[in-house]
């Protein structure tokens, strides 16, 4: 025979839980920070000088197995140099509908121009908003840095900026011819 008060077993353990802390966070209005290591929104590096350090070698496009990264190089000239060496990225697009966040583009980078921030506030109300082109994803220029395009540090090669032995030079921009 089966016991009357058996039903009323599971709502013990709702009549229970009526009374605990509730665990919800308040985001947005309290934003917890995120692990030091957490992949979150891409970032296209400069050098010290203001240099880009993306050569425009597709390498990331590559090798991201989601297929949201769009590169497309050009060569620069003596007048018109926004990388040191031959080439430079003049399109770059990762498209935030696509991407994983595996961080495999990174690993790719041969010169680290390519990393990840802690920033994961990416959400938008648009989908064309979310496809962040080369002006979204370029790092900001610090003190110290000239706007490319602009000529290499003076006395330095392409090599130089590799290896991280050119620092940051306010020197005057050129124009373009």
């Amino acid at each position: 025979m089966r016991n009357p008060l058996e039903p009323l077993a599971g709502f013990g353990v709702t009549f229970l839980s009526m009374f605990k802390k509730n665990n919800t966070e308040l985001y947005p209005e309290v934003k917890t920070p995120t692990a030091v290591r957490y992949h979150g929104r891409h970032q296209l590096n400069r050098y010290p000088d203001g240099l880009e350090k993306c050569i425009g070698c597709e390498l990331c496009a590559w090798a991201c197995p989601a297929d949201a990264i769009f590169v497309e190089g050009a060569d620069n000239t003596e007048d018109n140099r926004y990388s040191p060496g031959e080439r430079y990225g003049v399109v770059y697009q990762i498209n935030y509908l696509r991407c994983i966040g595996c961080g495999l583009c990174v690993e790719a980078c041969p010169t680290r121009a390519l990393t990840m921030t802690n920033n994961y506030e990416m959400a938008d109300d648009n989908r064309a908003d979310l496809i962040f082109g080369k002006d979204k994803l370029l790092a900001p220029l610090a003190d110290g840095m000239t706007p490319p395009p602009h000529a290499m540090a003076p006395g330095s090669t392409d090599e130089d900026y590799y290896r991280g032995n050119v620092i940051g030079e306010v020197m005057p921009p050129t124009t373009p011819r």
